[in-house]
C-alpha cells in the first residue's frame, strides 16, 4: 500500500477512469485533470473517489497550480484526442492537443521536478504491417496526424530523459475493450466509432445496424482482424509502469495487447450470442488505411514488467463491455 499522490490526465475517460480506480483500491491518492470534452465527472467522482480538477493541459498556470499544491510523485498521461479519421481533417486540433499540451504538461513537470510519467501510446504509430505479430522494433511510419502526434510524444519523452532526467514508460495500445465487470465504469463517448461498443449499441436498438468494412481481405474470413485487449489489463500494465517507474526502472516502450487477434466477424458473431440479440450487419467496402491484420508481440512487456494480459477471452470482454451497455444505455 502507498500514500504517494499520482496525477491522471484525461482520468475521467474510459482507459483513465479504470486505471483511476485501480490505483485508488491500491492506496494511491489519485488526483484527476480532465476537460471533460470526452470523460465523465461521474466515473471519478461517484464511482473512484478521487479529486477531479477540470482543466486542460495546455493550461500551464493551472499546471503550476496543481504541482505547486500537490506532492505529486508520478504522472500517467491519458489526455488526447484518439480519433484517426478527425485528425486527418482538423490535424491542427490533433498537435495542438497531443504534441504541445503533452510538451506543456513536461515542461510543467520538469520545473516541478516530477520526474515519471506513463505515457499512453498507440500501436498506429507503426503504420502499414511489415510482419506479424508487431514488435517494438517495428518501423515506425504512421499513416495518420493522430498516429504521429503520438509517436512525436514518444520522441519528446526520449530527449526530455536525455536532457532532464525525466523517466517514462510508453505504452503502445492495441484494441481498448470491456469494462468494469461490476458495471461501474466502461465505454462511453460521443462520437463513438469502436466496433464493439457500436455493436452493443446496436443490439439495445440505439442504432439501425452495424457496419462491416471490407470482406476480402486476406484473412481467414476475408475480414480484418484485431488484437483485443481488455481495459482491466490495460489498467494493471498501467500500474506496473507506474511502480516500476518509482522503483527508479529506466525509460521503455511496451506493447500491450494479448498476442492474438479476432476477425470483424467474430467479434459480431460472439456479440449476437452474448447479447442475445439479432440486429442488421451490412457489409460494406473497405475503409482506406485499414490493414489486414493487427496483432501485438508482448514479450517484451512480459520480460521487463511481469504483465501478462489475463482475461483474453472474447466472450469475457464482449460480456462486461453488454453488462455496462445495460445499465448504461438499456432500454
Amino acid at each position: 500500500m502507498t500514500d504517494e499522490t499520482i496525477l491522471i490526465t484525461g482520468g475521467a475517460g474510459y482507459i483513465g477512469s479504470h486505471t483511476a480506480l485501480l490505483l485508488k483500491q491500491a492506496g494511491y491518492r489519485v488526483l484527476v485533470l480532465d476537460n471533460l470534452a470526452y470523460g465523465h465527472a461521474e466515473f471519478v467522482k461517484d464511482v473512484v473517489g478521487a479529486e477531479l480538477i477540470v482543466g486542460d493541459i495546455c493550461d500551464r498556470a493551472l499546471l503550476n497550480t496543481i504541482f505547486s499544491t500537490h506532492t505529486v510523485a508520478g504522472v500517467i498521461h491519458f489526455a488526447a484526442h484518439t480519433y484517426v479519421r478527425e485528425s486527418v481533417i482538423k490535424p491542427a486540433l490533433y498537435y495542438n492537443n497531443n504534441v504541445a499540451g503533452t510538451l506543456t504538461l513536461l515542461n510543467a513537470m520538469v520545473e516541478a521536478n516530477v520526474k515519471r510519467i506513463v505515457f499512453s501510446s498507440t500501436c498506429a504509430i507503426y503504420g502499414t504491417p511489415q510482419q506479424m505479430p508487431m514488435a517494438e522494433d517495428h518501423p515506425q511510419a504512421p499513416m495518420s496526424p493522430y498516429g504521429m502526434t503520438k509517436l512525436m510524444g514518444e520522441k519528446i519523452l526520449a530527449d526530455f530523459d536525455q536532457a532532464y532526467g525525466l523517466r517514462s514508460v510508453c505504452f503502445r495500445y492495441f484494441n481498448a475493450a470491456g469494462a468494469d465487470p461490476e458495471a461501474r465504469l466502461g465505454e462511453d463517448r460521443t462520437p463513438e466509432t469502436h466496433l464493439i461498443p457500436l455493436m452493443m449499441m446496436t443490439a439495445l436498438g440505439h442504432r439501425d445496424k452495424i457496419y462491416i468494412y471490407g470482406t476480402d481481405y486476406d484473412t481467414p474470413d476475408g475480414t480484418c482482424i484485431r488484437d483485443y485487449i481488455h481495459v482491466l489489463d490495460l489498467a494493471q500494465a498501467h500500474r506496473l509502469g507506474l511502480e516500476y517507474l518509482l522503483n527508479n526502472g529506466l525509460t521503455d516502450t511496451f506493447n500491450l495487447g494479448t498476442g492474438h487477434g479476432f476477425s470483424v466477424r467474430e467479434v459480431i458473431e460472439v456479440g449476437k450470442q452474448v447479447t442475445q440479440r439479432s440486429f442488421p450487419v451490412i457489409e460494406t467496402k473497405r475503409r482506406a488505411g485499414d490493414p489486414p491484420i493487427l496483432v501485438a508481440d508482448t514479450t517484451k512487456v512480459n520480460k521487463i514488467l511481469g504483465w501478462k494480459a489475463q482475461r483474453t477471452q472474447l466472450e469475457t470482454m464482449l460480456e462486461d463491455s453488454w453488462r455496462w451497455h445495460q445499465q448504461r444505455h438499456g432500454r
